[in-house]
């Protein structure tokens, strides 16, 4: 598993509640139209829960979509100093090649001319 994905799926669980609560709200039902004596007053609080349900969804959208940069700011970073590493790691490898060369070239030389 991807080291970043485990800091962005427990930045987004505690979210996901809420956001599926809201877009799932529990609208005024019609049990039975002759125990609604009012439907437009019936439909009229199904478009208010609807709107206050819809309201309250996008401010989870909007909290999840700040954190969702947080994470992704923090992966940015987390990748360019993994990418900086990497280069001074083949740096100081391709060193390590050219000194072996080196000393493996010296060490002929000294066994053939003795």
């Amino acid at each position: 598993m991807a080291a970043w994905l485990i800091p962005a799926v427990k930045a987004i669980l505690p979210l996901i509640e809420p956001i599926v609560s809201s877009a799932l709200p529990v609208f005024t039902t019609r049990k039975g139209d002759a125990a609604a004596p009012d439907p437009i007053g019936v439909l009229q609080q199904q478009v208010a829960e609807l709107q206050a349900a819809s309201s309250q969804n996008a401010l989870y959208v909007k909290e999840l979509a700040e954190q969702l940069e947080k994470t992704v700011t923090a992966l940015e970073g987390a990748a360019a100093l993994a990418e900086s590493r990497f280069r001074r790691t083949t740096l100081l490898c391709g060193a390590a090649i050219a000194l072996a060369l080196i000393a493996s070239g010296i060490s002929l030389t000294v066994a053939v001319l003795r």
